[in-house]
């Protein structure tokens, strides 16, 4: 009796300890499903770990996440922005530039905008493209807003303190260094009627909302995307990224931060 009890005792360990030794396995290997990814950053995989215990996430959203820096507070391990003077060129609460980047073939704008303001050559003339076939819908485009310089919008953003709490500042108004305007790739427009702020409300939106990709364009900071962008809706706010990017982008309703670090930051 005793030698079965013993058999028994030996085939119960043998199978637990065999359990388990599978379980860790697949837990490692679990953990190592991130490398699948194309756009995985091997200095980064501690992070990607604490951040999936942390919110239980599916492994490409925590990878893109941690990539986006969304697993740290806004402002927190900032950057200095790459791809200077190119269309793929970051700039948001992780990535900056510093008072001096004054980016290339900036133009001064001589129609459909306000009076001497700024925007990169290439990013205008998709714009002029854009507004002329707009108009053609007896539709009126209007550039109230393109590049900034570091001083200009260190002098706005402290302007804004003077009303609201920084923490409500940073919901709708960037840092000095850390605005897209200073790019030259930005536009704020309006309709030359309604107030920039009610632009949502007009025929433009919603002649951009579904054209503005075909000219290279994407809106910014869309609704329900805050959590990626960190500023609050802004639909009077676009960006160039040029006619292949801002395709995908409108397609697949996401970000430029979502496209940025699964195609551009590898």
């Amino acid at each position: 009796m005793k030698k079965i009890i013993y058999v028994f005792l030996f085939i119960f360990i043998t199978l637990l300890i065999l359990f388990n030794f599978i379980n860790k396995n697949d837990y490692i290997e679990e953990k190592n499903n991130f490398n699948k990814f194309p756009f995985y950053k091997k200095d980064l995989q501690k992070e990607y770990e604490n951040y999936q215990n942390k919110t239980k996430y599916a492994d490409k959203k925590v990878v893109l996440d941690v990539n986006m820096h969304l697993n740290k507070p806004f402002y927190e391990g900032s950057v200095p922005s790459k791809y200077l003077n190119t269309n793929y060129i970051l700039v948001n609460k992780y990535n900056y530039l510093d008072r001096n980047y004054v980016p290339n073939n900036l133009v001064i704008l001589d129609q459909y905008a306000k009076e001497g303001i700024r925007l990169n050559k290439e990013a205008y003339n998709a714009f002029i493209e854009m507004a002329n076939d707009a108009k053609k819908n007896n539709l009126n485009l209007r550039i109230i807003s393109a590049y900034r310089s570091y001083d200009y919008q260190e002098n706005l953003y402290n302007s804004y303190l003077k009303h609201d709490s920084k923490e409500k500042v940073d919901t709708y108004s960037a840092r000095a260094g850390y605005s897209e305007h200073q790019t030259g790739l930005v536009i704020d427009i309006d309709n030359g009627k309604t107030d920039y702020n009610k632009f949502h409300l007009t025929k433009e939106f919603f002649w951009m909302k579904d054209n503005c990709y075909k000219y290279g364009y994407i809106l910014r900071y869309p609704l329900g995307k805050e959590k990626i962008t960190g500023y609050k809706y802004e639909s009077w706010h676009y960006r160039y990224v040029g006619k292949k990017i801002a395709k995908y982008i409108y397609e697949n309703d996401i970000t430029f931060e979502e496209y940025y670090y699964e195609f551009i930051d590898k």
